[in-house]
């Protein structure tokens, strides 16, 4: 009985090691995430708004003053006097909060409220000062104002966001309840994206199950009836409940108990596979309801989305023409063979189509696959087996690893778009190996045209494993809305300006 005590032992005071020098590097911050944001969001609504102010009075100054208005100072004077009302309005529509609540939240979210905070914001100055009758602002300047502060609000907040995320003020303490599959999945999702700013301090779980091996380092801090002493021992700025062994009743009394905690509180919901963050919740006497969809799409929206998808396609491809060009002229002059590479992939229905690629590869690539076979990222412990990724692909050439990074050999992709064969944002087009793994309900991602980008682009691309980009396409399928697509494919161009690839 003394070994096995022993271990246990030391290794109880390896984790109060850990636990200490975590609280000291920790604790030395003074202040947290909601802090930061919301004094960088002010600072940035306020550079926003006054570019687009000073933009738009250059554009329509003429230099002739109309009869009773108002000089450019004086112009100036009122706008700055406005300044805060602005911020008032942009706080009553929730657009410093969001950032402490949600660790997903981009500046792509912030575009309807934006668009809502300016054009309401610009009718109010419009009627005030025409009814008072202090000013008549030329109609011509409030236009250009309305359409630049959109522009410079959420381009002035994405830069924001990117200072803020470099500081680890940004970071929030987290702690996992249930250390199970859906736990270690949530754990799994926070390492994979330090953009979250989470700091992922531990597990809290009576019966924790075998750990995934990338979580090997992730300490077990102690039992759920332990959770008030461990937030305060470790400064623990969000708690997420992610499927413990308790009873629901002890579930529900382990949140009560975090009531005089300042913690932010996350709950994994039950039938978290089929819930969108959109899905309307309502109440029938106190007890909420969260309504869902039907799951397939009607007429009408696929003819929408069909829309979008030539428009756009159509549009890219004019636009990326030089890009085009630039792109096969440095691949033919890398190495001999064809500007594109086409692959069978499984379509709308379990169809076959062929996909338009850049060709990123050495010509003989696929006949040198068994070479590379060992070094599939897939193929080591903890990984899927049913997946094909090797990092740092030796028969990629030079030009073939710039052209990944930025996911530039993903365009010519807008042709299949175009013959409609592929969507902008869709499921992901799998190589028939890959589709005979998909099953049952999962299927249901052939409902759609699969896309040049989605959510598993978002999400981690071949990060993320197969079951769960199964359940990422269902998702994507099943809530289908115009608003979604357009989110997707902002972010998508977040994550390749990053430099982002599989």
């Amino acid at each position: 009985m003394t070994a096995p005590a022993a271990a246990v032992t030391t290794n109880d005071a390896v984790v109060r090691a850990q636990a200490a020098a975590l609280r000291r590097s920790l604790t030395s911050v003074p202040k947290r995430r909601g802090w930061l944001v919301r004094r960088t969001l002010v600072l940035a609504d306020v550079i926003g708004l006054t570019a687009a102010f000073l933009i738009a009075q250059w554009l329509t100054f003429n230099g002739e003053r109309a009869p009773g208005a108002w000089t450019r100072t004086v112009e100036l004077l009122f706008f700055v006097i406005l300044l805060p009302l602005w911020v008032l309005l942009a706080n009553a529509y929730g657009l410093y909060e969001r950032d402490q609540a949600r660790t997903d939240h981009s500046t792509a979210d912030d575009v309807v409220g934006v668009f809502q905070l300016v054009t309401l914001g610009t009718w109010i100055v419009v009627a005030f000062t025409s009814l008072s009758g202090i000013a008549s602002p030329p109609i011509d300047r409030m236009v250009f104002f309305w359409a630049l502060s959109i522009v410079t609000i959420a381009s002035a907040r994405g830069a924001a966001r990117t200072l803020c995320r470099r500081s680890v003020t940004y970071l929030q303490n987290t702690v996992i309840v249930g250390a199970g599959t859906v736990g270690q999945a949530v754990a799994r999702k926070f390492l994979q994206h330090p953009e979250y700013g989470i700091n992922l301090v531990g597990f809290v779980d009576a019966a924790p199950r075998g750990r995934r091996p990338e979580l090997a380092g992730v300490p077990l801090l102690g039992r759920p009836e332990q959770l008030v002493q461990i937030v305060r021992r470790f400064a623990v700025d969000r708690v997420v409940i992610a499927f413990s062994k308790e009873s629901a009743e002890e579930s529900v009394e382990l949140v009560r108990s975090l009531k005089d905690s300042d913690a932010q509180i996350d709950i994994v919901p039950r039938l978290f596979e089929v819930l969108t963050p959109g899905a309307p919740t309502f109440t029938v006497e106190g007890l909420p309801l969260v309504g869902l969809r039907p799951l397939r799409l009607s007429r009408g929206a696929q003819a929408t989305k069909r829309t979008v998808d030539v428009v756009g396609s159509a549009a890219a491809l004019v636009l990326l023409a030089p890009v085009f060009a630039i792109a096969a002229a440095a691949i033919r002059w890398e190495s001999r063979g064809p500007v594109f590479f086409r692959q069978s992939r499984v379509g709308t229905g379990g169809s076959r189509f062929r996909i338009y690629k850049f060709r990123t590869m050495v010509v003989d690539a696929d006949e040198r696959k068994s070479e590379v076979a060992h070094l599939n990222r897939h193929a080591r412990p903890g990984g899927d087996a049913r997946m094909f990724k090797v990092d740092d692909d030796p028969r990629t050439t030079r030009v073939g690893r710039f052209l990944r990074k930025y996911s530039l050999d993903e365009l010519p992709q807008l042709l299949n778009v175009l013959h409609g064969e592929m969507s902008l944002v869709g499921p992901r087009p799998l190589i028939p190996e890959e589709a005979q793994f998909v099953r049952d309900w999962g299927r249901t991602r052939l409902d759609l045209k699969p896309g040049i980008t989605g959510l598993w682009q978002v999400h981690g691309r071949s990060a993320i494993p197969f079951e769960e980009m199964v359940r990422l396409d269902y998702l994507y399928v099943t809530t289908w809305s115009v608003w979604t697509d357009c989110v997707l494919m902002l972010r998508t161009l977040a994550v390749v300006a990053r430099g982002a690839h599989d």
